[in-house]
C-alpha cells in the first residue's frame, strides 16, 4: 500500500481536527487545550498575568510605596507617568518624554487596568491580548534593551508578558476558573471572549 492511500494514525489523546468553532453558530466550541491538569495550570497564568496589569494601577492610583510613595498617588494629585517618561534613556527617550501628561496618564491607567481586569475575570481575552501586547511593545520601546549594557536585549519581561497574554486568549484560558466559559454559552462573539 502507497503512503498517499494508507489510512493515517491518530494518536487516541489527541482530539481530533475540526474547523474553528466560533465558524459555526450555535455549536458548542470544543476545548482548546483537553488535559484538565493543562486547563488549570493555565487559568493560574492568566490570574498571575493579570496582577502584571493590576499591581501597577492599584500602587500608582493609591501609592501604597512600592513603586509609588503615597505623596506621588495618583489620588494625591501625582501623575503615573510623569515620573516614568522623564526619566528614561534611548532613542526615543524626547518623544516618549513629551508624551507624558494627564491624557497618557488615563490611558496608560485605563489600558492597564482594563486589561488585567479582563485577565483576571477570563472573559475579553482576546481584546486583552492586543491591548496587553501593545502595552508591553510600548514599555519595551521605553525601555529599549537592545542598548549595549542591557541584560537581555532579545526577550525580556515586556516580550515574555506579551507571549503569555497571546497565549491565555489562544487557549481559551478563560474558560477555566472565569467568566469566559459563560461568554461562549450565551454566544458572546468570539473577538469578545
Amino acid at each position: 500500500m502507497s503512503q498517499a492511500t494508507a489510512a493515517p494514525t491518530r494518536n487516541p489523546r489527541s482530539t481530533p481536527a475540526s474547523a474553528d468553532p466560533t465558524d459555526a453558530p450555535g455549536t458548542t466550541p470544543s476545548p482548546v487545550v483537553t488535559l484538565a491538569a493543562a486547563r488549570r495550570a493555565l487559568a493560574v497564568l492568566r490570574i498571575a498575568i493579570s496582577l502584571v496589569f493590576l499591581w501597577p494601577v492599584l500602587d500608582k492610583t493609591f501609592g501604597l510605596g512600592y513603586a509609588t510613595p503615597t505623596e506621588r498617588a495618583w489620588l494625591n494629585g501625582g501623575s503615573p507617568t510623569q515620573g516614568y517618561l522623564s526619566s528614561i534613556s534611548g532613542p526615543f527617550a524626547d518623544t516618549f518624554g513629551a508624551l507624558a501628561g494627564p491624557v497618557t496618564d488615563w490611558l496608560f491607567m485605563l489600558g492597564m487596568g482594563a486589561t488585567g481586569l479582563a485577565l483576571l475575570l477570563g472573559v475579553g481575552t482576546r481584546v486583552a491580548a492586543v491591548s496587553g501586547t501593545l502595552l508591553m511593545a510600548l514599555l519595551w520601546a521605553t525601555t529599549w534593551p537592545v542598548a549595549a549594557g542591557s541584560t537581555n536585549p532579545v526577550v525580556e519581561d515586556h516580550v515574555v508578558t506579551a507571549l503569555v497574554v497571546i497565549v491565555v486568549a489562544l487557549t481559551r484560558a478563560g474558560s477555566t476558573w472565569g467568566l469566559g466559559g459563560v461568554a461562549e454559552r450565551v454566544g458572546v462573539p468570539a473577538w469578545m471572549r
